[in-house]
């Protein structure tokens, strides 16, 4: 594989994760004004609505068993681990929910190795030391001086329960990559999502005004293309090596909240950034031998 190959699953991930911070700040505009539940739910109805023409139009087909149930368990697992995270994000500023969820890469590191059989190279365990070490340093120069009342706890415990998903759901982005194309994954990762958090639709569910509504649907769009480049990235390089490209999460969040809420960018958070890039630079310099399925010959 040449060098400029090898550098495209790291690349793809980055954008994916990029696209997937930007979504994060439209969906806490519209979980403020509509509730996190509603606005999980459109937002996972309009993917769904969107990508699914084009999974059929593009050939798609119901998948077999074995490959259904990976579809089921992760979209199952990313319902709720969405609806958790809007909740804490009406809780806490984006930038801090997405710092505190680092602790998901660090958990997938060492989930890859027991339910993949994934070796883990001593760099790739560098990297995501580094990639942590720069977000404890981000978090506890933003965290220092927060007041801790009842609500911020509440949030604090939402993103604790989301990274614990989050850390399984990479897995199974993993497993499901080796067997489905990118469009059926994302395709059903929308849908099932939609039709599992729509049981709690009598007692939560909500119409949002116009307003957060546009919010909701550019955030869904966002989802698609996210969702698209990482599942396209997971099925070209293993899991402990695009790890640390989900701390560039905090890169991007940090950019969008002066963006879009004008948060400014203090000194620690410039430090961790630091860290974070190195350990993403460690992670792209591995080289591991791709697995030869039908996606990674696309």
């Amino acid at each position: 594989m040449s060098a400029a190959r090898a550098i495209l699953p790291f690349l793809a991930a980055l954008l994916g994760v990029g696209f997937l911070s930007l979504m994060d700040a439209f969906m806490k505009s519209a979980a403020l004004a509509a509730g996190a539940y509603s606005a999980a739910v459109f937002r996972s109805a309009i993917a769904g609505a969107i990508i699914t023409p084009v999974w059929l139009g593009a050939g798609g087909r119901w998948p077999e068993r074995p490959v259904l149930k990976l579809h089921l368990i992760r979209g199952t697992v990313s319902g709720f681990m969405a609806l958790s995270f809007f909740y804490a994000l009406t809780k806490l500023p984006i930038a801090e929910a997405i710092a505190i969820s680092f602790i998901a890469p660090l958990l997938t590191l060492y989930l890859a190795a027991i339910m993949l059989g994934e070796v883990i190279r001593p760099q790739a365990v560098l990297a995501s030391i580094l990639g942590l070490a720069g977000t404890i340093v981000i978090i506890s120069g933003r965290l220092g001086a927060a007041e801790y009342d009842t609500e911020t706890m509440k949030g604090l415990g939402a993103i604790l329960f989301s990274a614990l998903l989050y850390a399984y759901n990479f897995i199974v982005i993993r497993q499901q990559a080796q067997v489905s194309s990118p469009l059926e994954a994302t395709t059903f990762h929308s849908g099932v999502a939609c039709a599992v958090l729509l049981v709690f639709a009598p007692w939560f569910l909500t119409v949002p005004e116009w307003e957060p509504m546009g919010d909701i649907a550019i955030a869904s769009v966002l989802t698609l293309g996210g969702a698209l480049a990482i599942t396209w990235a997971y099925a070209r390089a293993e899991a402990q090596s695009l790890v640390p490209m989900e701390y560039s999460g905090f890169l991007w969040a940090a950019l969008f909240g002066w963006m879009f809420f004008r948060e400014p960018i203090s000194t620690a958070t410039i430090a961790g950034t630091v860290l974070i890039v190195i350990g993403c630079w460690i992670a792209t310099r591995t080289r591991p031998k791709v697995p030869q399925t039908e996606q990674s010959a696309l």
